[in-house]
């Protein structure tokens, strides 16, 4: 039951971010990022923001620095959009997983490539 509300309230957070990073933010460092989850804590009061971000890693890390400076302000946000007891800490993660893919996809055309 209360993997559930957790869930939910995970696709909360991640919309109202996606909205208050694009709307709100105007931070030169930030990028085009995109949102690719957000896992909430248990008791509710961390959550983890996985972003995807386009371009190399000079630009990963400034994105990254933008948003962890940006947090307090982030979350002051969604507080005021989404009523709750305790608004979660924010702490915002690189999501490696769409690199990844492209990898191994890389590496399965190339072997198909060779294997005729």
């Amino acid at each position: 039951m209360g993997n559930h509300r957790n869930n939910r309230l995970a696709g909360e957070i991640q919309r109202e971010i996606s909205q208050i990073i694009r709307d709100e933010l105007k931070d030169p460092r930030i990028g085009f990022i995109t949102i690719t989850g957000v896992e909430v804590s248990g008791d509710l009061r961390h959550a983890k923001v996985f972003i995807s971000i386009m371009g190399d890693d000079s630009n990963k890390q400034n994105t990254l620095g933008g948003l962890n400076k940006a947090a307090g302000f982030i979350r002051t946000e969604l507080a005021r959009r989404i009523s709750l007891r305790y608004t979660p800490e924010l702490h915002f993660r690189v999501d490696e997983s769409l690199d990844y893919s492209e990898k191994i996809n890389k590496i399965i055309s190339e072997t198909k490539g060779t294997e005729v």
